[in-house]
C-alpha cells in the first residue's frame, strides 16, 4: 500500500522556506505514531530539513544528485527505485511518503491512502499540496481538535476504479 502523510493548511500550503509554517506538537506525535515501523520515502530537501534519519523507520531519500549520500539512509536516484526499496524494507506492506511537494505531486495519482492533518486556517508558504479529487477518495476517519489553530486528522482511502 502506498500512503502519503502531510499536514496542509486550509489554503493548501504545506511549507515555507523548507520548513513547516506552524508548530503543532500533537501533529508531530501523530506523524510518529502513523509512520513508526514503516519505511518512509522523502526527497532530499525534506531529509535535510529534518536533519537526521527518523528512528524506528527505514529512511529512503530520493536524490538525483549522483554524488549525494547521507549516513543512516538508503539513497534512491528515481521514484521507482525508492518505492522498490521501501516495499522490500521491514514494514513495507505500507510505504509512507512524507514529502516534499514534488514527490507528493508525482505519487498522489498512485497513492492508496492519505493521512492528512487539515489545519483550519491559511498560512503563507511557497509549496502547496494538490487538493485530492473528492470523487476518488472516501473519508474513513476524522478526529477534530479545537485550538489555535484548530486541526483535524483525516484518513482517506482511494475509491477503487470500476472493473
Amino acid at each position: 500500500m502506498l500512503s502519503l502523510i502531510v499536514a496542509v493548511a486550509a489554503n493548501g500550503v504545506i511549507g515555507r522556506d523548507n520548513r513547516l509554517p506552524w508548530h503543532i506538537p500533537e501533529d508531530l506525535r501523530y506523524f510518529k505514531r502513523t509512520t513508526l515501523g514503516k519505511p518512509v520515502v522523502m526527497g532530499r530537501k525534506t531529509f535535510l530539513s529534518i536533519g537526521k534519519p527518523l528512528p524506528g523507520r527505514t529512511n529512503i531519500v530520493l536524490s538525483t544528485d549522483p554524488g549525494w549520500t547521507a549516513a543512516g539512509v538508503s539513497v534512491a536516484r528515481d521514484i521507482e527505485t525508492a518505492l522498490t526499496l521501501a516495499g522490500e524494507a521491514e514494514g513495507g506492506a505500507e510505504v509512507m511518503v512524507i514529502g516534499g511537494a514534488t514527490l507528493f505531486a508525482a505519487l498522489l495519482p498512485r497513492a492508496d491512502r492519505l493521512y492528512l492533518t487539515e489545519i483550519h486556517r491559511d498560512y503563507e508558504g511557497d509549496v502547496t499540496f494538490p487538493r485530492p479529487d473528492a470523487a476518488r477518495w472516501i473519508e474513513r476517519a476524522r478526529e477534530d481538535h479545537p485550538g489555535a489553530p484548530a486541526y483535524s486528522f483525516v484518513r482517506l482511502d482511494r475509491i477503487p476504479a470500476p472493473a
